[in-house]
């Protein structure tokens, strides 16, 4: 019973999440710093995300082949190479990686 319980307040969390968003006055929304927010915030969250899942395993920080992979990703960005690249480039430094052992 305690699952229903937990899906239900997230329900209703969920529901009083966008009740607050769409009770926001239109003009608050259109001030300079609250845009910039706006574009900034889901950078940071997937930012945020590759960091836990590349360097974190529960409550340990790890270093393994997907460091490696992620900063063949960053140089492949900083080259300015397309995106299919930037993703092939992590994939394969990983894969060398992990079939050298590391």
């Amino acid at each position: 019973m305690s699952t229903w319980i937990a899906i239900g307040v997230t329900a209703l969390g969920c529901y009083g999440v966008k009740l607050v968003g769409l009770l926001v006055p239109a003009g608050a929304l259109e001030r300079p710093l609250v845009r910039r927010l706006a574009a900034l915030l889901p950078v940071a969250l997937l930012a945020a995300l590759t960091a836990q899942q590349t360097f974190g395993d529960g409550h340990e920080l790890v270093l393994d082949a997907r460091v490696a992979g992620v900063a063949a990703a960053a140089v492949a960005l900083v080259l300015r190479a397309p995106f299919l690249l930037v993703v092939a480039a992590a994939v394969v430094v990983t894969a060398g990686v992990r079939a050298l052992g590391g």
